[in-house]
């Protein structure tokens, strides 16, 4: 069995790691495609080395660019490692364009492709999020389901008899990083000299949250008007919106760093009063580690975490304010993410006869 991941993005290699530790311990072969979507050594480099992850087999260099520069170039070069190596299975992660690039280019040469994370919805088609996982889950043969709200949404496209529910493979990662960093305090806390729950978490990154000027200035100013000091972890993508508007990063109560290796961003989100982010992974990964979420979007793939009462979607400006400081929900055993043994499940499905 030979399996070809195709990740390019710091969601994917965190979801990777796991896919590839289970592989190595089955003796699949597993063979790791780069696209080169996230570049930047923090947002890349390091997640192989903290996760353990193997070098990939190949890296496509690909870079910046828009979505359809990006996800056209992906494609030509997919095609050459697809017909050299001629996997069993191509497995895409997520929402990405490298997740689009990599289902459409196997799925021309007729490569059988498995999605995980299959099924996850906003129902905002403006977002190129959600037009890269609807269509790469109707190109999937496999749908690899992170729940059961999920595998509901595959079923009403008429894709339940693809689909297999998992869980979640970053909750295996989230379980295992966190037992690994224990008590250690990051070292970002001590620089910025932040107290364990007397400070915000931020990440900021979406196209839909950095490209208007007007509403990237007013989720600033939202975040630098917080109660506590806000820890923002500066993706290059806000950072370089941010200089284009004249919109200045270190007002108010932010404290601005670069983004933080996984352990690093884990044991920060765990000591952290409360999270506020437009990220998909970060809601999920806060509400497994029962920190606080208030998350600057309309609508979220992770409805869970809402409906549990540890996330809520805002506006910028006086919504957010009173998200970000309100009470700590009820807790709750609720597990609807999985238990910790996604990629086992995984394996079991991609290794199953066909």
């Amino acid at each position: 069995m030979k399996i070809l991941s195709v990740v390019g993005a710091r969601p994917q290699f965190v979801k990777l790691a796991p896919i590839a530790h289970e592989s190595a311990r089955r003796g699949a072969e597993h063979l790791i495609v780069h696209t080169g979507q996230h570049y930047d050594p923090l947002l890349s480099d390091v997640f192989f080395s903290e996760l353990e992850i193997p070098a990939p087999d190949v890296h496509l260099g690909v870079g910046s660019g828009s979505h359809g520069h990006q996800t056209g170039s992906m494609l030509a070069s997919m095609d050459d490692v697809l017909t050299e190596h001629r996997p069993d299975w191509v497995l895409v992660y997520g929402d990405t364009n490298s997740t689009l690039a990599g289902a459409v280019a196997a799925a021309k040469l007729h490569v059988p492709i498995a999605h995980l994370e299959a099924g996850l919805r906003s129902f905002n088609r403006r977002m190129p999020e959600e037009i890269n996982r609807v269509l790469t889950d109707h190109a999937a043969d496999l749908l690899l389901a992170p729940t059961q709200v999920a595998a509901g949404h595959l079923a009403d496209e008429g894709l339940a008899g693809r689909t297999v529910v998992v869980g979640d493979v970053m909750t295996d990662v989230l379980l295992a990083t966190r037992e690994a960093v224990g008590d250690a305090r990051p070292a970002a806390l001590e620089e910025e000299g932040l107290a364990d729950g007397e400070f915000y978490l931020a990440t900021i990154h979406r196209a839909e949250s950095t490209d208007d000027p007007d509403r990237l200035r007013a989720i600033v100013q939202s975040l630098a008007g917080l109660d506590a000091p806000v820890l923002l972890l500066a993706h290059p993508r806000l950072v370089a919106k941010a200089e284009a508007a004249g919109i200045d990063l270190s007002g108010g109560a932010l404290r601005t760093r670069t983004p933080l290796g996984y352990r690093d961003l884990v044991a920060v989100a765990d000591r952290a009063r409360g999270v506020v982010t437009d990220s998909g992974g970060l809601q999920k990964e806060a509400f497994l580690l029962r920190t606080p979420c208030t998350t600057v979007r309309t609508e979220t793939e992770w409805v869970e975490t809402v409906e549990l009462g540890w996330n809520v979607l805002v506006e910028p400006g006086d919504a957010l304010l009173a998200a970000a400081t309100r009470p700590r929900p009820a807790d709750t055993d609720a597990t609807p993410y999985g238990d910790g043994d996604a990629a086992a499940r995984v394996l079991d499905a991609l290794l199953a006869p066909r």
